[in-house]
Formats: structure tokens, sequence, C-alpha cells
């Protein structure tokens, strides 16, 4: 028995008492007064001790000893208990020895507690069947308050570290338990402006499965009247001054068997609640504080059958509210920083892809691991002038904020680039410059590509980028021959483009490291791993059709394995459709007076070859409009293209720079509704600016 508890009487002992000098049944100490405890003691322990003890001590032999001693009286029967005690060595001579006993007396007694129903220990009463052996020493709420905040701690979001609690507590410390927080929760520093309200968040009653954690817990029972779960008051508004207010200031837990502590239950719980509050110390409420300030309160209740809580119990439950709201506090700044990272990783990232002519796009992202949401790497798909499309994939180092921080400022200056239709080797040579003004350690990876659905050609330029993997329509996989290039941020490398057939059908990959490289493979190891899994999907859609581009990405995402996931992964799917030539009308026309009537000729003759009559009247009035512009300020020949897909689309192309602005025109002025008419008859229009001048573009619905 650990030191300082005394030995308790068996029931030989307790038999002999006087009568009333047995234990109180509500608090389970002893009613006799301390000589008569203390008597009952030292008849188990004193007697034997003084029987055996050593001639040296008193100063005479064994045989004077007897002498003096004179006659005997006849030896009395031992208890059970004095036999015990007798038998078992004085322990507090060796303390190694009175460490070691301890230890394995307690583990004996977690291990080997009385059956249910039978009766409790110190107190003598029975123990109704099914209920938990109330804790009645010491070591056993140390023990408790150890396994119930380390299970509190295992918790990283709000409800885990609440179910916890509660989990923890129930039925081994009370049989139900009522959380209320604090609604909203504040984050940190953050001084909430608004009443405080409390809000119930969980409660909990004896469960089917209990934690057995370190502590006896008999079998479950079936189910009792759920008196202590009829809860009606969700919402709770703390008024200051009120009784509820002085004892969520107070911080400490009290018990509501008095006059105050019952008026802040009963404000607690509402004046229409039906939750049947046990009398007496059963119920304990502990506010819920954080670092700062009250962020909630518990409510520890025990049945009436069951003993009330002692004032050790408080402690107890001062334990498990100051481990419950700090693991809050906890679990609201961790959820804030991950909805940081979320934000900041979807700002960064495209919300959708766009839907450009002759092309179909699909993409993935994935975070590095749950604790690093964000990371350098990006995608990107970006509209440009003549129906094409520039893809876009990149890889920052790390997986951090600022890695996330430099990506997005690589990104925008990429959009950027990527609007004044610059050539791909020359957007990376900018953002290679870009990178060396963000400083001498910001290195990336990055690929760019341009495809044209008119011509069926793309362009792609390397910097240090994995190749990407062009799927073809009979089930090829093929990695494309790209010079490597230098990684972006090294500074004086000259980036070098090259130009492939993309035929129709045919499907281009574009990926990070991430998924091809790990801990257990090399980068040409996963690639040609991702080679062999695209082939194998293509060959379940068969060689005439190409597989679909969602399903698509999430094969190449199932061959991850357990030990892949080392870095974040972007993945960006394109599926080439291409323009067929016949649904192409492309002019040049001269900038003279001439050229309008011209275009809408052109125009009218190729909707009649296209069954499209019903768009003749409004292609003809914007086509004319649209060259008008351009002829007055043009000095070469203006470009005039049709495009038919599920949109006509229309462009006329210049060599002027300047890019036309819808205005409002006045009453009195003889032009400048050329604009005003294509924002009202065209289903989109926009204008973009190249190296040698602009595109004016708009599109018709058809039909």
């Amino acid at each position: 028995m650990p030191e300082g508890i005394p030995a308790q009487p068996d029931a030989a002992t307790r038999a002999a008492m006087p009568q009333g000098a047995g234990p109180d049944p509500e608090s389970g100490d002893a009613d006799t007064p301390a000589d008569v405890v203390a008597e009952a003691a030292r008849a188990a322990t004193d007697a034997p001790r003084t029987a055996g003890a050593p001639a040296e001590q008193s100063g005479h032999t064994d045989r004077e000893a007897r002498e003096q001693a004179g006659p005997q009286a006849p030896a009395q029967p031992l208890t059970q208990a004095q036999a015990q005690t007798q038998a078992q060595p004085d322990r507090r001579k060796d303390r190694s020895g009175q460490k070691a006993g301890a230890g394995e007396q307690q583990r004996r007694g977690a291990a080997q507690a009385p059956p249910p129903g039978g009766q409790e220990r110190r107190t003598g009463q029975s123990v109704p069947f099914g209920r938990p052996m109330p804790m009645r020493r010491d070591g056993d709420r140390l023990r408790f308050v150890g396994a119930a905040t380390r299970r509190i701690a295992r918790g990283m979001d709000l409800d885990e570290i609440v179910m916890g609690l509660c989990r923890a507590t129930v039925p081994t410390f009370s049989d139900a338990i009522l959380v209320y927080l604090r609604e909203p929760l504040p984050v940190g520093d953050e001084r909430p402006v608004g009443p405080l309200v409390l809000r119930l968040r969980r409660t909990d009653r004896i469960p089917d499965e209990r934690d057995t954690e370190g502590v006896y817990v008999p079998p479950p029972v079936p189910e009792q009247p759920a008196e202590l779960s009829v809860v009606t008051n969700e919402l709770c508004e703390v008024r200051p001054g009120s009784a509820l207010g002085e004892v969520l200031r107070g911080v400490r837990p009290v018990f509501t068997d008095t006059e105050p502590a019952r008026a802040a239950l009963d404000e607690l719980l509402g004046e229409d609640s039906e939750l049947a509050v046990p009398d007496g110390r059963r119920t304990i409420l502990a506010p819920l504080r954080g670092r700062r300030r009250v962020i909630g309160a518990a409510l520890f209740l025990r049945r009436p059958e069951r003993l009330a809580f002692e004032p050790d119990d408080l402690l107890v439950a001062a334990q498990l509210a100051t481990h419950s709201a700090l693991g809050i506090d906890k679990a609201v700044l961790y959820g804030r920083e991950a909805y940081i990272a979320d934000e900041l990783q979807r700002t960064m990232l495209p919300e959708t892809l766009p839907r450009p002519t002759g092309v179909r796009l699909a993409s993935r992202y994935l975070p590095a691991a749950e604790t690093a949401r964000v990371g350098g790497d990006w995608y990107d798909a970006i509209p440009l002038p003549g129906s094409r499309v520039a893809l876009v994939v990149g890889d920052v180092m790390g997986h951090s904020m600022t890695s996330a921080a430099i990506m997005g400022q690589l990104r925008t200056t990429a959009q950027t680039l990527a609007g004044l239709d610059l050539p791909p080797q020359e957007v990376l040579h900018h953002l290679d410059e870009q990178a060396q003004r963000l400083g001498t350690d910001r290195m990336a990876t990055c690929l760019y590509a341009v495809y044209d659905p008119v011509s069926h050609r793309i362009t792609i330029a390397n910097a240090g980028h994995p190749p990407p993997v062009l799927l073809h329509l009979g089930g090829e996989a093929e990695v494309l021959r790209v010079p490597p290039g230098a990684p972006i941020g090294v500074g004086g490398v000259d980036f070098e483009a090259v130009e492939l057939d993309a035929p129709a059908g045919a499907t281009l990959l574009l990926y990070t490291d991430g998924l091809v490289e790990s801990r257990l493979r090399d980068v040409w190891t996963g690639i040609e791993q991702l080679r062999e899994k695209l082939a194998a999907t293509a060959q379940l859609t068969g060689p005439d059709h190409p597989p679909p581009l969602e399903a698509l990405c999430d094969d190449v995402l199932d061959m991850l394995g357990p030990g892949d996931r080392d870095d974040d992964i972007a993945l960006l799917a394109a599926r080439f459709d291409g323009i067929a030539p016949s649904d192409v009308a492309y002019w040049f026309l001269d900038p003279e007076d001439s050229a309008p009537g011209r275009a809408r000729r052109l125009a009218r003759r190729a909707l009649d070859r296209w069954g499209l009559e019903e768009l003749t009247d409004s292609v003809e009035l914007l086509v004319s409009e649209v060259v008008t512009n351009a002829v007055r300020y043009a000095t070469r020949p203006v470009t005039l293209r049709l495009l038919r897909t599920d949109v006509l689309r229309c462009e006329v192309g210049d060599d002027v720079g300047q890019l036309p602005r819808l205005r409002q025109a006045r009453a009195t002025d003889e032009g400048g509704r050329g604009l005003y008419l294509v924002n009202k008859l065209a289903r989109r229009w926009g204008a973009t600016r190249l190296s040698t001048g602009k595109v004016v573009w708009f599109e018709l619905n058809r039909g």
C-alpha cells in the first residue's frame, strides 16, 4: 500500500469495532475517533514486532527478558489482517523494496479488482452491477488523470479533443458530462466583440463500450432511463454579473450544492430544462479557461445511486478542464492555420480551368501531407489569341508558406507574359529573371507549352522539369524528347523550344516530380511506371476511344504507394481535339475603304457553306464594324478568320498594338458605337495584344 494511506480494517476488525464506528456511506470516511482506529492498527502491527524485537535494543538477554516479564497471558488468536501483517516484511526499512512492493500492489489492485456487484473495499457498501468502482485512493486519481490527459492530448481537432474528454470521463469519473463551448470560439489574441454565448457542443452518458485504460470497469448493463441526457437549452448567454458569470470568472470547479452555484447551473441549463440534476455533491461545474479567457464549461454528473463527489475530485475536474481548454485552444489555432493554408493554396491555383476551343482539360493537386497543406507546385491553362492555349506546370523547391508565396509570384508573372504572346523560351527567360530578383536561393522548375488547335502543333520549352508524356489515340504512351534546360533561378542560361505534332485524340500529361520521384524510386523509374500506367489505362477503352480525362487522372494518382507521398503533386491533362481544316476560313484584307464590304461577302459565303445562314445578319454587322476599326489605323494587311466549333468565332487582327475600349457614345458623335454593338450582340468578345499588333475576337452561339 502506498505510503501515507493508512491500512484499512478488514471485515473481522470492523465487526469488533464499537457501535457507530463504521464508515459513513456518504463520504466513505470512518466516524470513529482517531484513537480507536490507531488502537486497531497497533493491535495488528506493534504486537508482533515487540515479540520479535532483538535483545540488544532493551539491554537484556532473551532469558532475562522472559524472567523479568513474568507469567505471560495466554496467546490470543490473530485476525486475518494481523497474520498477513506479521507474515510480510517491513518494507519501510528498505526504500527500494517499498517502491517495488507498492508498484506491484498497484498493478495487482488494477488487474485483480473485486467482481461487480460486490462491496466497496473502504466503505463496505455494495456496488450496483454495471457501476464503476469509485476512486477512493490518491493513486487511483493520479492514474485516472494521467490516462485521461493522455487521451485528451491525442486529439488534433476540436471534435477529437471534446470526444476524448467525454470518453475519458464517462463512466470512470462521472455518469454523464455536458460540454459547453463559446460561440464563436476566439482565435489567438482576438478580442470577442459580442456577448459571451455558450453552445452545447457535446453530451455523453455511460456508453456500451467503455474506456478501461488503467481502471476496472464492469461489464455494461441495459440502459437506464436517460434522465441525465435530457437537455433542452443548447444556447446560453452569460450576462455580466450573473451567477454563471461569477462562477466562470472564478475559473475553479465548484460543487452545485451551494445556492450561488445552483443558480449558475439553472442559468446554464435553462429554466425549461428537463435535466434531472441529482442532489448533494453529485454535480461539478468546471469552467474551461484557455490561455487568455474562458472558452466554455464542463458539467460532470453522477446518479443518485452512486457515491457523491469528494473534495479531492474538484482537483481532478480542474485538471481535466485545464488540459481540455488548452487542447481546444491548440485545436482552434491549428484549424486557423489549416484554413489559412487551404485558402492560400486555393487562391494560388486556378479555381476552374478554362474551356478553350479544340482542347479539353483536367487537373489534380495533392499536398505533401495533412500537416503541409501548401507547397510550391502549380499548374495553369491560359487562353491565347488565335484559339491557342498555354499549358504551364511548375515546382518551387519546398512545401511551405514561402514556397507558396514564390509560386504565386511566378504564376502571376507567367500569366502576364502569356498575355504578351511571347514564345515559350522567352517566357522561361523572363521567369528566370524574376526568380533572381526574388532572391538568390529561389529555385524552381517549369514547363511551358503552347497548343494550336488549327495547325495541330504544340511548342514546348523546359526549365529543368520532368518531361511530359503523350498518350496517343491507339494506346501508345510516349515520353516526349524535350531539352531539359536549367532550373529557373540559375541565371545566364538559354532555353530552347521544340515544336511537335499534337494529333487529334491524343492526351498530353504534365506533372511535377512528386508524382514520379520518392525515397523508394528515382525519377526515371517513376516516369517509366507512369508511361506503363497510361498505356494500361488506354487499353481498357480500346484503340479508337481515348480514356475519359477525369478517370485518367484518378488512375494516374492510384499508382502512388504508401511511401510515395514525399512531395506535393500537381497534374494537368490536356485532350487535343483540334479544329478540322474544313471548319476554318482565313483571309487577308488590304487596309482599304472597300475592306469592310469584302469582309461581309466572304463571311456570308462561309456561313452558307457551313449551313449557318441564320447568323448571317449578325455576323455581317459585327464583322463590318470590327474590320472598319482595324482598317482605319492599320498599315499592313488585316487578317479575318472564322472558326466553326461548338460556337462561331470571328477573329480580326491588325498591326496596331493599342487595344480598343468600350465607351458610351454621345448623341452628337458619328462613331464610337461599333464595340457597343459587339458587346450587345455577341456571346463573348475580347481584345488581346500580340507582339505584332492585336486581335479583336467575338463569339456567337450556333442556333
